[in-house]
């Protein structure tokens, strides 16, 4: 590999020979080098690899911006967690260094942050919030001042947000409470609890994740294909229907979106799934 611009003496950003760029974290990896020069192996502590289409430049700037012990603490924290893949994510670390950094700085401090979503997240997340847990639990094996239990709700929703490309975190919490609305109000609706912990439930969950990010990203399901579909789902679940046009209308309060047919149809077959 050759370097391709020194960005500090520990951040570099460099071409593979297969002319793929790489962002290079290593002590003394940039100290003295100029770009075109070789990559010195040796001093490689960490390779990132820039995906869906982020800058590696601007993604290399901002790792360069952050203390290098925070994002080596990261990167260790992913990989004893089981999150290695997200560890090569240079937006992942960066974000999660960056949260890190202000959480150890409250710790040290003694300032605690509230959390008001833990119940929400711990419920709606239960996989993530397992993996921020144990992200709490690795970073404060290689800090002097531990991070209280409750920063694991902030790793949880970077990890949400992680896995959906969604944008800036104020997202994932909007997304968190909406989520909690729609499941409050399929209760009212139909007299009944849902069970957080139902696969039908599970599923509805992870549909909403993937609603809430296509109108992030405004790619909202618009195949006239489905239009037989989602008018069969609607004549066979009335019920559910009335309830998914409900939720259409919080999700126009909400986020400013009005949901297209198909999706409120596929709403309302999940609603039905879920009161069944």
């Amino acid at each position: 590999m050759n370097i391709l611009r020194v960005f500090n003496n520990n951040v570099v950003l460099a071409r593979e020979d297969d002319g793929t760029e790489v962002i290079l974290t290593g002590w003394g990896l940039g100290y003295q080098t100029r770009p075109g020069e070789p990559v010195d192996p040796a001093k490689i502590a960490r390779t990132f690899r820039p995906v869906d289409d982020q800058d590696p430049d601007r993604m290399a700037a901002q790792l360069a911006g952050l203390p290098t012990e925070h994002v080596q603490i990261v990167g260790q924290a992913l990989v004893a967690a089981g999150l290695a893949r997200l560890a090569a994510n240079p937006a992942v670390v960066v974000a999660m260094a960056d949260h890190v950094g202000s959480a150890l700085s409250r710790a040290a401090s003694g300032q605690a942050l509230e959390y008001p979503l833990l119940a929400e997240v711990s419920h709606l997340y239960a996989e993530e919030y397992a993996q921020g847990q144990a992200l709490v639990e690795q970073i404060n094996e290689r800090v002097e001042v531990p991070l209280p239990a409750s920063e694991a709700v902030g790793l949880t929703l970077h990890l949400v947000n992680a896995g959906f490309s969604a944008g800036d975190l104020s997202y994932s919490y909007k997304m968190t409470g909406l989520i909690q609305q729609f499941l409050d109000v399929i209760s009212q609706q139909f007299g009944r609890e849902l069970d957080v912990g139902s696969v039908n439930v599970g599923r509805f969950i992870t549909h909403l994740r993937y609603l809430f990010v296509r109108i992030h990203q405004r790619r909202q399901l618009l195949d006239q294909r489905h239009s037989a579909v989602g008018a069969a789902i609607r004549d066979n679940y009335p019920e559910a229907a009335r309830c998914a046009d409900l939720l259409g209308s919080l999700v126009a309060l909400r986020l400013d979106a009005t949901l297209t047919e198909d999706e409120l149809s596929y709403l309302a077959l999940h609603v039905a799934r879920v009161t069944a």
